[in-house]
């Protein structure tokens, strides 16, 4: 099985990356093949160029999407980690997620009067972090929001399965070590439970 994990914070030492990190050593040790997507020290441009938008003639992916979509090609589980800024996905993974998953490989023309989904089979897992406490997140009401509008509706177009999302929460500056480790072992053990 081979694990795509897409990671999106500007800070290399941040938890964000941790839990890529983490997320990629375990998968590994149970031997599994993995790709790590660092968007930051990629230097990918989230933004979606006019000649991208499938409504403009003569559309097509730029050469750097074209790239990203060949790596992404034998991918059979998608794992976002990310953390969210004003309880939302940072502009990096949602322009990753527009530019990379759009038509031509997330889902195809439309047919039937909507989208053909191209990655049914394929799993999506999420792990994201925040400053605030889940029961925040959930009280007002970000939380049902970003899995309706974020996961399930990537995976619904794309014909993704969506195995989980995690969340960690209270993750701040000064976190104890125990913790950070806490957090990191719920990690391992989604892997574990899912794979």
């Amino acid at each position: 099985m081979r694990h795509a994990v897409i990671v999106a914070h500007p800070n290399e030492t941040s938890f964000t990356l941790a839990v890529a990190r983490t997320y990629v050593k375990t998968a590994r040790q149970r031997g599994h093949e993995t790709v790590l997507r660092d968007l930051y020290r990629l230097d990918f441009d989230p933004r979606l160029k006019s000649g991208e938008i499938p409504q403009t003639e003569g559309f097509g992916p730029a050469p750097d999407v074209i790239e990203e979509r060949a790596v992404l090609e034998a991918t059979d589980v998608f794992v976002l980690v990310y953390p969210l800024w004003f309880y939302a996905p940072p502009a990096m993974i949602k322009g990753y997620i527009d530019r990379v998953f759009g038509m031509g490989f997330g889902f195809g023309g439309i047919q039937g009067g909507g989208n053909s989904p191209l990655l049914r089979g394929r799993k999506l897992l999420s792990f994201t972090s925040s400053g605030s406490p889940i029961e925040w997140i959930e009280q007002e009401g970000a939380w049902t929001a970003i899995r309706t509008l974020f996961d399930d509706h990537l995976a619904q177009v794309c014909g993704l399965t969506v195995l989980d999302h995690i969340h960690a929460g209270g993750v701040t500056l000064g976190m104890r070590p125990d913790a950070v480790a806490a957090h990191l072992d719920k990690v391992c053990k989604t892997v574990e439970r899912l794979f």
